[in-house]
């Protein structure tokens, strides 16, 4: 097994020994290495490691903690997603909730809400309320609502309808009088 990459990423030689102990593959080595090269720290690309291999499974995540790192996220709730075992399924939704502009009290609950397996609105959806002008408070509040997929399609085409036909009643037009 060669390590290098490790090492030369600035992992503490400890650290890369607790990794050898846990029979780490070449392909986690890269992605920890990855991780490690983008500005994770040591403690948490260790933990990212543990909480895969707690799910029985190789790790495989450095791009997606990468990517959530980089839109704001913190260790900790990179962390909370891994420990979930959904970090790949929601980093991309999650990575594009901040990209919107919502505030971290409504990515968190939407997240919260993903990772405990309830409904909730996909990103889209949720982009496209904020384009009918949706205020982020009453967004939360229809993610909180838990709406089936129909039912928030049936919310979203409404108020879109609403939107796009707002200002268009019959305005006459008067030219100037004759003397």
């Amino acid at each position: 097994m060669d390590y290098t990459a490790l090492d030369q990423s600035g992992m503490w030689s400890s650290n890369i020994d607790q990794l050898k102990a846990q029979n780490v593959t070449q392909a986690e080595v890269s992605q920890i290495a990855k991780l490690k090269q983008s500005g994770a720290s040591d403690d948490l690309c260790v933990a990212l490691f543990k909480a895969a291999r707690d799910h029985h499974h190789d790790f495989s995540s450095g791009d997606s903690a990468v990517n959530l790192s980089r839109a704001g996220y913190s260790d900790q709730q990179i962390l909370e997603m891994a420990h979930s075992d959904q970090i790949d399924i929601l980093s991309g939704d999650a990575v594009m909730l901040k990209l919107m502009g919502l505030s971290n009290l409504t990515v968190q609950a939407v997240m919260s809400r993903r990772m405990q397996g309830l409904p909730t609105l996909t990103s889209e959806q949720i982009g496209r309320l904020k384009n009918t002008a949706m205020p982020e408070k009453q967004i939360l509040e229809v993610v909180n609502q838990g709406l089936s997929n129909d039912q928030a399609e049936a919310l979203i085409t409404k108020r879109e309808a609403l939107r796009n036909h707002s200002h268009t009643d019959f305005v006459r037009v008067r030219g100037r009088k004759p003397r």
